[in-house]
């Protein structure tokens, strides 16, 4: 075999062991993932704290997995520490759920956390999501006073 030919099979070769190596990463990527999706952190108008304003503050987690995901013992965390601890919960395939500051009956997409007081800050917070083995999940962070939410 000439030089450019076993350089040719040589590169053929590396592309396919590439190939083989990143395809399980990429499997695993369009499988989706438990997450936090959404931050709102200011709700309308004045902070009275009355439970419909509270309950204006919430985060949203989504399952963008094909499956149902058990949250028991997840925990929500902002920078000051305030948790929010999920009890038995399933967060079905391809659903959200968003995390309520204030009081309220927990229903499929609704949870609430029971607060009289605001949790996330208007002006900046990071929310950190948890598993029950306390590995961290994932991270939403704002420094924003212009708009009342953060995508995440």
């Amino acid at each position: 075999m000439n030089r450019s030919r076993m350089l040719a099979a040589a590169a053929v070769a590396a592309a396919a062991v590439a190939g083989a190596l990143l395809a399980p990463a990429q499997a695993d990527a369009s499988a989706g993932s438990v997450h936090l999706y959404k931050i709102y952190y200011n709700s309308p108008g004045s902070d009275t704290r009355t439970n419909s304003s509270l309950n204006a503050e919430y985060v949203q987690i989504a399952n963008t997995t094909s499956k149902s995901a058990s949250l028991k013992g997840w925990t929500l965390t902002d920078a000051s520490r305030h948790t929010y601890t999920f009890g038995t919960y399933t967060l079905g395939a391809h659903k959200t759920v968003a995390v309520r500051t204030g009081k309220g009956t927990n229903t499929a997409a609704n949870r609430y956390q029971g607060r009289a007081a605001y949790v996330w800050n208007n002006d900046k917070d990071t929310a950190t999501l948890r598993s029950s083995k306390g590995t961290k999940v994932d991270t939403c962070s704002y420094n924003s006073t212009r708009v009342a939410y953060k995508m995440c």
